[in-house]
């Protein structure tokens, strides 16, 4: 994302979640901060429902803190990612994806969105 504001986080969502699949992007429960003061408008262009999770209830968002503390041990709490490039990144991304996580039932992120696109409404044409 170019920024932390509101239209930022409009733009950077949009630009990665329409390239998945919208039988796969039903949904997106965020936190209560003020990048997502432009939720409606997210929400209308990808056609997605938006959901915020409570204050201070970090298990309404349960896969999203199990990943936080994964980026823990690349990226320390408080890391400024403008020291990072988005080579660097994705680097880190690509040391994640392959590891298989409990929620999936063991199968890695890739294999899930593989497996889960592989039998999408979209991919079976109906």
């Amino acid at each position: 994302m170019e920024g932390t504001d509101a239209e930022s986080a409009y733009h950077g969502f949009t630009k990665k979640l329409r390239h998945v699949p919208a039988a796969l992007r039903q949904t997106l429960t965020y936190d209560r901060g003020k990048e997502m003061a432009t939720h409606e408008r997210l929400a209308q262009r990808l056609t997605i429902r938006v959901f915020f999770a409570d204050p201070h209830a970090p298990w309404q968002r349960g896969t999203n803190e199990s990943t936080n503390s994964l980026l823990r041990q690349y990226l320390p709490k408080g890391t400024d990612l403008s020291a990072y490039t988005q080579r660097e990144l994705n680097a880190i991304v690509q040391r994640l994806n392959p590891r298989p996580r409990t929620c999936l039932d063991f199968a890695t992120p890739l294999e899930a969105y593989a497996q889960l696109r592989l039998h999408s409404p979209v991919a079976l044409g109906t």
